[in-house]
Parts: C-alpha cells; structure tokens; sequence
C-alpha cells in the first residue's frame, strides 16, 4: 500500500478553473494536496533523493532550458540496473545545432550512474557522458487517477564536429549500449552543417499529436521525408485533455509514457523541437505550468527566460534561423498564462528578429508557435498574436509562421498589415521582401480533426477559391469577435504534415509542401528571395 493512499484526489472545480491563472492553479492544486499527509510523504522522499540516481550528478551545461528542477523523489522500487530499459528517447539541438546535441530518455525505475556512448561508428562508442535526473511526482489528481513517479534523464553533448553523423547509446550499470546483446539499441544523429557549408535540407513541422493510430500514421509520414529536424507547434500527447481549465485542472502524467514511446522511433534520430501549447500547461508542477515540460525535455535554453518558459528559444541551420515561442503568454482566447513573461519575450523576439534578418548566410527566418495567428476554422484567430507579433513580422519580413491549435491544414496568402497583398494559388512564388509573410496552420498531427464552419475545403485538385470567409478573432477578455477573411487561399480538413526544404544559392529558395496523412500533396508554394 502507498504511502499516500490516502491522500485527497482534487481536480480544480470548474467554476473556479475558468477564471484562474496558471500560477492560482497551481497555488489552490499545493495548498489542497497538501493538507493532510503530502508533507510528510514528501518529506519521507526527499530524504531518499540522494539516492534516486547515484553517480549522476554531472551539470547539464548549467541545465539550460531545463527550469527549476522539481523535487526530487525516489522510486520505492529497487531493480537490478540488468533489467531496466531506457525507453522514450528524444534529440533535440542546443543553441548551436552545428555542435550542440541534446539527448533525453526515460527509466520506469531508479538505476545508478547513467550515461550516453557516443562515436562515429556503432560498433565503437568510446566516449561516455554522465546524464543527469529530472524526476516528477503527480499525486492522484482524480478519482481515477493513480499517484505517478517518473524519472527523465538528459545528456548535454557539445564540441561536436558540424556535418557528422555520431553514432549512440543510452544506459546505466547494468545496461551497456555498448555491449554485444545491445547493439540494436544504438541510435544515430547528424550535426547542422558547418558556416558557409550549407547545403539543401528538408524540415517538417506539425502540432496537435496526441496518442493513437493518426498519430503514428503521420509519424511513418514524417520519417519519409528524412528531415533534419521536426518542429512541433504545441499540444504534444494531451494528458490534459480539456486545455481550457473549463472542467478540472487535472491531466494523465502515464500519457506522457505513452507519447515517448510512440514517438521514440522518430524522435530518437530527428532532433524533436517543440514548444508549447494550451494542453502542455499542466499546474501542479509550477506556478507557469511547464513543471512537466522542464523535466521531460531539454531545449536550447536561450530564450529570454529559460527557467520558466522553456519553450522560447532559437537555433540556426543551414541557411535558416528558427524561432520558437510561447503563444500562451498573450492569447487572448486562453489566457490562464497571458503575461506570463511580463513583456520580455515580445521584447527577445523584436532582438532575434533584428539579428537573425542580419546574420550572414541566413536566408529565411521562420518561426513557429501554437495558437494561430490567421485561421478561420474553429478555434479562429488569435488577436493577442496579431497585436503583440504580427507588426515585428512584417518590420522583419518573416518569411514563414507555422501554427497548430486548430486541427485542419490552412494557408494564407502573403500578409503585410493583417491583409493580403496578392493571392498566392497552390504552386505558385511568393517573396516576403515584396509581398508579406504567409502563415500555415499544420495542426492536423493526430489528434481529433476539426472543420471550416464557413468555407469548403480548397486543396490541390479540389479548389473552391472565396473572396471572403466567416471567421472569429479572440479579443481581450477572451471576446469572440466576427470578421471576414479575405486572405484564406487553401483548406484540408484531414491529418497532414507540412515538409519544407530549403535550397542555398543565388537564389535561395524554400519549397513548401503540405501532404495528407496518405502522402498525397494537398499544397506545395515556393518562398523565393530575390
């Protein structure tokens, strides 16, 4: 019997969720799961903690992206290290993707000293580097819900050799990636390409996955197009099935088991970039809700507040700079973390737009984030993205916004002032400098599709151009605002994963396509700098 069987199972009422913040989520979740014996069975655990992975006390590189540590806890369950897998690997890059890699995993119990081999063949993994514990404990949030411990693990490699293939293995005492009866464990990645040795690549992007079949359908879809890295615009597995704190604060910490697992095929060797969106706030951890997300993965960590918002950073490759934000902190039409940087990521921003747009070798700017700036499906737009962002866009000339949110695929035509300045049929060249930034919401990853209210799908094959189409726009106070959309040029309500690559030279290039879960091409258009 657990220590904390008898511990109270609280959801947040809904009467009171709705109008809370994630920081007074997290205060009512503390205070109410704390009154009776939480003190003591965590007092009881901490005691433990020294012991929960001996021999991993290696910095992360100062743990950037990491956060605040939660506290830590020690399983109860103690297994020979011979017989604990890893499971749940996922990449992601450092600041600088030509020498900065890392890798996350997880144990379902305590193991000692773990590491990851690396080297340039899979049969010569020489190096070893200590990984590091970020452990979370969820009490029981309902009824239903069990008391769940989990333990992530992360490695921080850096001084890698720009375009290199490396080869890698994950373990601890007892289990040896290394090892003969282990080689089917090892891994690989490929570093960014070194400066002034850019060279075509190929990229693809989604949000809004979940767990189940459409999910890792557009998983086997994606590993196709042999990208150098994924970019996910927010709402990763949906353990918070709800996202809008209408019914209760509580969330499934197992179906982030169940999404490392599921993704680990692809996100073991396709470096996974994610940020955050409404369904990743999860309160029980931190007052910001990205407690979970600080402990499950290890992002770049140079936004302006790594610590707290994780999921705000940058990375160049090739001839691209990539800028991930937290849309949660000025949505309108979700607002439990409106503010939440007090102004300093639109003002981080504003700089990595500056700086990025000047940078020699970079062609193209992109950025990606979950709550979209243009979409007339069902959740519309954002007017907190419009009014904070889209201005810095246009000054910048973006060259590519990728949102999630809403389940469907949508593309604008190119925008400069919240209109469009051409039309932009499937197939055709755009060129930011002259006609604006185009906007694509790619949310269709796996999750529950939505529908266009007001519109027919128009796709390659199948168009059914409007002049205008009903939509909403979220203004403050989360007022749902009618507008017409002149500027919505393609529609696809299925699964669907946006591939881009990206061609270097005197005339460089993105080649945008938008295919169906079938692999079948429902949108292809060329981003072309003159």
């Amino acid at each position: 019997m657990s220590a904390n069987d008898d511990l109270p199972r609280v959801g947040i009422p809904a009467r009171l969720a709705g109008r809370m913040s994630m920081a007074e989520q997290h205060a009512w979740l503390r205070e109410k799961l704390t009154r009776r014996r939480v003190m003591r069975g965590a007092g009881l655990m901490a005691a433990g903690a020294a012991g929960l992975v001996a021999g991993s006390e290696a910095s992360l590189g100062g743990a950037r992206g990491g956060g605040a540590a939660p506290t830590p806890v020690r399983s109860r369950a103690t297994v020979d290290g011979r017989h604990v897998a890893p499971f749940g690997r996922h990449l992601a890059f450092g600041a600088d993707p030509r020498t900065q890699l890392r890798i996350s995993w997880q144990v379902p119990f305590a193991v000692r000293r773990p590491y990851v081999r690396i080297g340039l063949k899979p049969w010569d993994l020489g190096e070893r580097v200590p990984a590091r514990v970020r452990p979370l404990r969820t009490p029981s949030l309902a009824p239903e819900l069990p008391e769940v411990e989990q333990l992530y693990l992360h490695a921080a490699l850096d001084g890698l050799r720009p375009g290199t293939t490396y080869y890698y293995g994950v373990g601890h005492d007892g289990f040896d990636p290394a090892s003969a009866e282990r080689i089917g464990t090892v891994g690989s990645f490929t570093t960014a390409p070194p400066a002034g040795g850019e060279r075509p690549f190929v990229f693809t992007a989604f949000g809004d996955q979940g767990v189940g079949p459409d999910a890792l359908a557009g998983n086997h879809l994606l590993l196709g197009q042999n990208p150098a890295f994924h970019l996910h615009a927010g709402d990763l597995c949906y353990a918070d099935g709800t996202g809008h704190g209408k019914k209760s604060d509580t969330y499934d910490a197992r179906v982030w088991d169940q999404y490392l697992a599921q993704t680990e095929p692809v996100a073991s060797r396709v470096p996974w970039m994610v940020t955050t969106g409404n369904h990743d706030m999860e309160a029980w951890y931190s007052p910001s809700g990205y407690g979970g997300q600080s402990a499950r993965w290890f992002l770049p960590g140079n936004g302006p507040s790594p610590d707290e918002v994780p999921g705000i950073y940058s990375f160049r490759y090739g001839n691209a700079g990539v800028i991930a934000l937290d849309a949660n902190d000025v949505s309108h039409e979700i607002p439990a973390n409106r503010g939440l940087t007090r102004g300093a990521q639109t003002r981080w921003l504003a700089r990595e737009l500056e700086r990025l747009r000047v940078a020699p070798g970079i062609d193209f700017v992109l950025v990606f984030f979950h709550h979209c700036a243009y979409s007339t499906a069902t959740h519309g737009s954002d007017g907190g993205v419009r009014e904070e962002w889209v201005p810095l866009f246009d000054r910048h000339r973006v060259d590519l916004v990728i949102n999630g949110h809403n389940h469907v695929y949508e593309r604008t035509d190119p925008l400069r002032g919240g209109r469009a300045t051409r039309p932009l049929p499937i197939g055709e060249h755009t060129d930011p400098a002259r006609d604006g930034t185009v906007y694509v919401t790619a949310g269709g990853g796996g999750r529950k599709l939505y529908e266009f209210a007001s519109a027919p799908d128009s796709y390659e094959g199948h168009t059914e151009d409007r002049d205008e189409v009903g939509t909403v726009r979220w203004g403050p106070g989360k007022a749902a605002e009618k507008e017409r959309a002149e500027w919505s040029r393609v529609r696809w309500t299925g699964f669907s994963l946006l591939a881009v690559e990206s061609r270097p030279g005197p005339r460089p290039a993105l080649s945008v396509t938008a295919l169906a879960r079938s692999g079948r091409r429902i949108d292809h258009f060329v981003v072309r700098r003159s």
